[in-house]
């Protein structure tokens, strides 16, 4: 008998004049200790359905058809009481965004002990925070008995999902739901995360349903893979059966959109298929547009220089500075990166990437060290009328795409908003710009009238990116642009982001833990480790001679995709 079945699944979100399909009668089976691969483009349907499953769907969604069976429990059918007692305890879920699935104003701690406690059978408080430490150190966040009695916003994005995951393997479910599990970490972490799974899954019998974009998960530890497009189960088979000799024109799209790693490509491959969803959308005549008349400078110096950054975070605090206990986020980093060139950072979760992006963007201030953009000093500069200039030069794209949206605000309005404060052109053009510029992102200017909430992670992402750009910056910060996003969008966007570099003489701070991604974007990268800086390299150098121990693991690590490539047939 199957631990979960699915039968003709649908799911609906009633509108104001039509009705949206994001799930049409989908049907799949999962047996106990089996790993099935869910895998799609944004906006297909994948964590719909795992919400579905639980009845986590956002209102007005809900299942409109369709039989869900836990065992022999017909969980579709059941009330919120019931449901109440299936979720944590039979069905564990992994949620895509870390940061807006923990509480804020909880420790680690309350947060894992409360979970034990509601869907174990232990009353003992000091017996449950034993287990949470414990699991904590098994999903491989150091230190486990400091970093406990800290809160989530003191947590890097890696190390943030490694807790959701902790969280989620606390009640010992039968299920595991894992919406892109290993999105924010690094290929090390990844490969011990996936192995854990593997693990549970195995020994346990846990059955896992495995959202993910990643054909490197898929073929790491997925036992059989369900392919989605809009909506609807396009292919499901073994993953040896998928990977080497799928059968659907769109599943051979996605593996052909795989970057590769062994060799550098100018553009990532686009197939027709995936190029037709966005079929009927304008592109931006860049050397025409607006967006195009921003002032062009030539390569060669340096644009952003990184001397001896120096952070660190009170992990306890105290009275008396001498028992105050710190982390040391970074230590002595130096960078330099020349004008229209694309940088990228590597390193674990945790190594201070993420860090010295928000110190160079200004989101916070170094202890020590200097940040010099264009000539011009950043730190500790009282000059507010040039520091609000060169702020206006640089611009982000978050990890998490949701968390910097704001919720109350249709997208329009957001990506008008940086346009209209800095009165970067008349208000009767704004519009036209931000209908633009979605159009160009691949989403398409009509949907400038919803609400974040409203799309999937990697249509969020684009969003993001479509804002980044409306003040035609000169540097673009990239923290995980494309974590959120499947292989054929990751094409179209790192596609157009090399054309806007191209056009407008862009650079780029690139930080990703997607080694192949860093391979064809960037033309030099840095390597980090605990804060500090272990190797910096041009990229072809770094990927075919790697000189320092922790980057020849890393690279070990990698996904090799070429067998995929090879074998596959094409559409």
């Amino acid at each position: 008998m199957p631990l979960l079945s699915v039968k003709n699944l649908s799911i609906e979100f009633p509108g104001r004049y039509e009705t949206d399909f994001a799930v049409e009668g989908v049907s799949f089976d999962l047996e106990p200790g089996e790993i099935l691969g869910l895998v799609g483009e944004s906006g297909a349907g994948k964590s719909t359905i795992g919400n579905g499953i639980v009845q986590l769907l956002s209102p007005p969604g809900r299942v409109s058809k369709g039989e869900i069976y836990l065992n022999d429990s017909k969980i579709s059918d059941f009330n919120e009481q019931q449901i109440l007692k299936v979720r944590g305890s039979r069905v564990g879920f992994i949620f895509q965004d870390p940061m807006t699935s923990l509480n804020p104003l909880f420790t680690v701690e309350n947060q894992m002990v409360e979970t034990i406690l509601t869907n174990l059978d232990i009353s003992d408080t000091r017996e449950a925070e034993k287990i949470a430490v414990d699991l904590l150190r098994q999903v491989g966040i150091p230190d486990p008995e400091l970093r406990i009695k800290q809160f989530p916003h003191q947590f890097s994005g890696g190390m943030r999902q490694r807790v959701v995951i902790a969280i989620a393997l606390a009640g010992e479910p039968e299920l595991l739901i894992a919406d892109e599990p290993t999105t924010a970490l690094d290929v090390s972490v990844q490969d011990q995360i996936l192995t854990l799974i593997r693990k549970l899954c195995h020994e346990r019998q846990v059955g896992c349903l495995l959202v993910t974009h990643d054909m490197g998960v898929i073929a790491n530890i997925t036992d059989r893979v369900a392919v989605m497009y809009r909506g609807k189960l396009v292919e499901l088979g073994t993953t040896k059966q998928i990977l080497t000799a799928p059968n659907h024109d769109y599943t051979k799209s996605l593996i052909s959109a795989v970057p590769r790693s062994s060799i550098k490509v100018d553009r990532f491959p686009l197939v027709e298929y995936i190029e037709t969803t966005a079929k009927g959308l304008k592109q931006i005549d860049v050397a025409t547009h607006w967006l195009g008349q921003s002032k062009k400078h030539s390569g060669g110096e340096n644009l952003l220089e990184i001397e001896n950054l120096n952070l660190r975070f009170i992990t306890q605090d105290a009275i008396f500075a001498r028992n105050r206990k710190y982390l040391q986020a970074t230590s002595d980093v130096n960078l330099q990166i020349k004008q229209g060139e694309t940088f990228g950072l590597v390193g674990e979760s945790g190594s201070g990437k993420s860090t010295i992006a928000r110190m160079v963007a200004g989101l916070q201030q170094p202890e020590s060290g200097s940040i010099k953009f264009d000539g011009v000093e950043l730190v500790n500069n009282p000059d507010r009328a040039t520091i609000q200039r060169i702020r206006l030069q640089m611009q982000m794209v978050f990890q998490n795409p949701y968390s910097s949206l704001n919720g109350r605000m249709k997208v329009n309005d957001i990506i008008a908003e940086p346009i209209r404060f800095h009165r970067l052109t008349p208000p009767d053009q704004v519009s036209g710009i931000v209908g633009d510029l979605l159009d160009h992102v691949g989403l398409g200017r009509q949907m400038g009238r919803r609400y974040p909430h409203e799309f999937s992670g990697g249509q969020r992402q684009r969003i993001s990116i479509a804002r980044a750009l409306a003040c035609r910056p000169r540097l673009l910060i990239c923290d995980e642009p494309t974590s959120a996003l499947d292989v054929s969008v990751q094409a179209q966007i790192l596609n157009l982001l090399k054309d806007l570099q191209d056009e407008l003489g862009l650079t780029m701070l690139f930080i990703s833990h997607d080694l192949p991604v860093i391979r064809q974007m960037c033309d030099r990268v840095a390597i980090m480790r605990h804060g500090r800086i272990l190797e910096t390299a041009d990229s072809e150098t770094f990927f075919e001679n790697p000189q320092n121990e922790y980057s020849i693991e890393l690279l070990s690590l990698m996904p090799r995709f070429d067998r995929i490539h090879e074998t596959a047939a094409q559409p």
